[in-house]
C-alpha cells in the first residue's frame, strides 16, 4: 500500500482538483449546459446516500446505506444519543429477507439484519461490496483533560504544541483512568451485543446476535492501542469468530501535525507494549507523517481516509478473485481511531455529521462500487 506524507497529500489534493476543474470546464463548453440527472437509490436496500464530493479518482465509489441505523437519521440528536441504550442504533425495521412466517417483533433485530446483509454480500454484482464498519473513538486521554483545563482556544494556540504542563503529559497521549473505564464499558457493551445466537433466541427481540468483527484495525497512537486492547482484548467471542489480532494502520491516525498528542511513538515502543499485534507493511520506526509546522486540513485528511478505504475494499477484491462467492470475506470490521478520523470517514462515506464522545462508537453500513 502506498504511504502518504502530509506534503504528498497536499500535492495530490491540488493536482486532483486542478485536473478535475479543467475537465469539467471542457465538458461544460462542449455540452452547453449542466446536467440535472440525479442518482436513484437501489430498491429494497434502504436509501443509498449519493457518493460524496471527495470521491476523487479512486478505484471505488463509497456510499452509506441509509435507513438502517438511527445515527444516519437527521432527526436523531447526536448530542444526547446513547448508543448503549439503543441497540447500537439499529432500527427495528423489516427487511426483504425476513421470514414471513415469523413476526419481526419476536426475532432479534440484529439476527434479521445479519441475514439481510449476508443476502446483499452474496448476491450483489461482482463489482459491489458491502461492509459494516464499527467505528470506535478512543477513551479519554490526557490531552482531552488538558484541552478542557485550558480551553480550546488556548489549547490550539499554545498548549497543544507542548509535550505537557508539568502536571499532565500528552505527547502521544495515554488514556486517563476515566478513559480506561470508558473503553471497558464499550467492551462490556460489545460482549452483550455479540452474544451467541442461542443466547439471543432465548430473549427474542432484545440485544444480542450482532456479528463479531471479522477484522480489527487500529491507529498507532497509544490511546487507540490501549482502547482497542481494553475493549476487545478480553472479549468472549462466539464460537467460530476471528480472534482479536489487530493490524496497526497509519492511515487511521488523528489529524496530523502541530499537536504533540498526535505525534506517534516509535515502532519499537509500540511493539514492546503490544507484541502480539501486527503492523501494516512499510510501517516505519519513527513517525514520518507528523509535521511541526503544518496542521492537516479536512481535505487532506479525507484523501488519507479514502486511501484507507481503497486499501480495505481492494484487499477484499484480491481475496474474492480466487474463490467463488463473497461469503467468507471481511464484512464486519472494527476500526479504533479518533474523533477527527471518524469525522473524516463520515464525510467520505456521505454520512451525516455525528460527533462521538470519548469512548463512543458508531456503526456505518458501507456500499463500495468498483468503477475502475
Amino acid at each position: 500500500m502506498k504511504r502518504y506524507g502530509s506534503l504528498e497529500v497536499r500535492k495530490l489534493v491540488v493536482t486532483t482538483n486542478a485536473v478535475f476543474l479543467a475537465l469539467l470546464s471542457a465538458w461544460y463548453l462542449l455540452a452547453g449546459s449542466w446536467s440535472t440527472e440525479t442518482i436513484t437509490p437501489e430498491p429494497d436496500m434502504g436509501d443509498i446516500h449519493e457518493p460524496s464530493s471527495s470521491s476523487g479518482s479512486g478505484t471505488f465509489e463509497f456510499e452509506t446505506v441509509m435507513g438502517i441505523f438511527m445515527q444516519d437519521d437527521p432527526s436523531t440528536d447526536w448530542t444526547g444519543f446513547e448508543y448503549t441504550n439503543n441497540n447500537f442504533g439499529l432500527i427495528n425495521r423489516s427487511y426483504p429477507t425476513d421470514d414471513p412466517s415469523s413476526s419481526s417483533t419476536t426475532t432479534a433485530p440484529w439476527l434479521r439484519f445479519a441475514q439481510y446483509l449476508h443476502h446483499l454480500t452474496t448476491t450483489s454484482p461482482a463489482n459491489v461490496q458491502y461492509k459494516l464498519l464499527y467505528l470506535g473513538r478512543h477513551g479519554e486521554g490526557a490531552h482531552n483533560v488538558a484541552e478542557a483545563k485550558y480551553g480550546t482556544a488556548a489549547w490550539d494556540a499554545y498548549w497543544s504544541k507542548r509535550d505537557g504542563d508539568g502536571e499532565l503529559f500528552w505527547s502521544d497521549a495515554r488514556l486517563t483512568e476515566t478513559g480506561k473505564r470508558q473503553a471497558l464499558a464499550a467492551g462490556e457493551f460489545m460482549g452483550e451485543m455479540i452474544s451467541s445466537t442461542e443466547e439471543t433466541e432465548k430473549g427474542k427481540g432484545g440485544k444480542g446476535g450482532m456479528p463479531a468483527p471479522q477484522a480489527y484495525f487500529v491507529s498507532p497512537l497509544f490511546r487507540c492501542l490501549q482502547t482497542a486492547n481494553v475493549t476487545f482484548g478480553s472479549l468472549k467471542l462466539p464460537a467460530g469468530s476471528k480472534p482479536f489480532r489487530p493490524i496497526i494502520k497509519e492511515l487511521l491516525r488523528e489529524v496530523l501535525g502541530e499537536h504533540t498528542c498526535d505525534r506517534r511513538s516509535t515502532k519499537t515502543l509500540i511493539s514492546t507494549n503490544f507484541s502480539e499485534w501486527r503492523f501494516e507493511a512499510g510501517f516505519t520506526e519513527r513517525d514520518e507523517l507528523w509535521e511541526v509546522d503544518h496542521r492537516e486540513t479536512a481535505e487532506e485528511h479525507d484523501v488519507r481516509t479514502r486511501a484507507f478505504l481503497e486499501d480495505l475494499f481492494g484487499m477484499e477484491d484480491e481475496e474474492d478473485s480466487g474463490r467463488e462467492g463473497k461469503e467468507d470475506g471481511m464484512v464486519y470490521v472494527s476500526l479504533t481511531s479518533h474523533s477527527g478520523a471518524i469525522a473524516s470517514f463520515l464525510r467520505v462515506l456521505g454520512h451525516r455529521e455525528f460527533a462521538l464522545p470519548t469512548g463512543g462508537m458508531i456503526p456505518v453500513l458501507v456500499k463500495a462500487t468498483r468503477v475502475r
